[in-house]
């Protein structure tokens, strides 16, 4: 397992300067552990955070000791990032009870070559992102792999029992639920021009010519009115 060494951390001191001195916030708790607020190595934590993910089970350790009362079995369970760098700001350990099994929730990585996309012109649709599983702290694995190859034909579809899960390892999800599967690309039909309807311009323009003449005929009235008068 990975290890991140820690020092108890002096709330004194504020969460920005911890960060300034190139470290982070951050506690550990669990069903049989008090909260305790802690600092680590912002650059530890990054890499520890890059290889374990938030699935596996790594070793927070005091910094300085080489005592087991000093080492904690714990998961990376909540990361707080800032809103517009993505960078932690204060991260939750969750430390497991020794000897007991834990549920949680691992990515799927998919891999492979499917026949019915490369040949078939389909659509790779990717229900699932991740399943939830149960194991001891020590078979917990980083990620599950899904090999696509399975969808050779447009209806083909991958279920959760499909997934091949290492020893120590059970499904909780349902078996029957579907990984991923094949769509069938659709062709965009172009839409024929609308047709123009003479009809209608011919009865504008036989309109519009006899308003026009009855404002003409209006126009040499006034006139011969207006002669009258003179």
């Amino acid at each position: 397992m990975i290890t991140l060494n820690f020092e108890k951390r002096a709330m004194a001191v504020s969460p920005e300067k911890i960060r300034e001195n190139g470290q982070l916030p951050a506690v550990f708790y669990g069903p049989k552990e008090k909260s305790t607020p802690i600092v680590i190595s912002y650059i530890d934590f990054v890499k520890t955070w890059k290889k374990a993910g938030e699935s596996s089970v790594i070793i927070l350790k005091g910094a300085g000791t080489k005592a087991s009362d000093d080492e904690h079995e714990a998961l990376i369970h909540e990361v707080d990032v800032h809103p517009v760098t993505g960078t932690p700001r204060h991260v939750d350990f969750y430390v497991v009870e020794k000897g007991k099994k834990i549920k949680v929730h691992v990515q799927l990585a998919f891999e492979g070559v499917s026949a019915a996309v490369k040949d078939l012109g389909g659509i790779l649709v990717k229900v699932l992102r991740e399943v939830e599983i149960e194991a001891a702290p020590k078979d917990l694995p980083h990620e599950l792999r899904i090999d696509i190859a399975a969808l050779s034909e447009l209806t083909s579809v991958i279920r959760a029992s499909d997934i091949k899960l290492p020893v120590g390892v059970t499904l909780v999800n349902n078996p029957e639920e579907i990984v991923a599967s094949i769509a069938e690309a659709k062709e965009e039909l172009e839409e024929a021009p609308t047709a123009v309807d003479m009809t209608a311009i011919e009865v504008a323009k036989k309109g519009k010519e006899a308003k026009e003449g009855e404002e003409g005929e209006a126009d040499a009235k006034d006139d011969k009115k207006a002669d009258a008068k003179k």
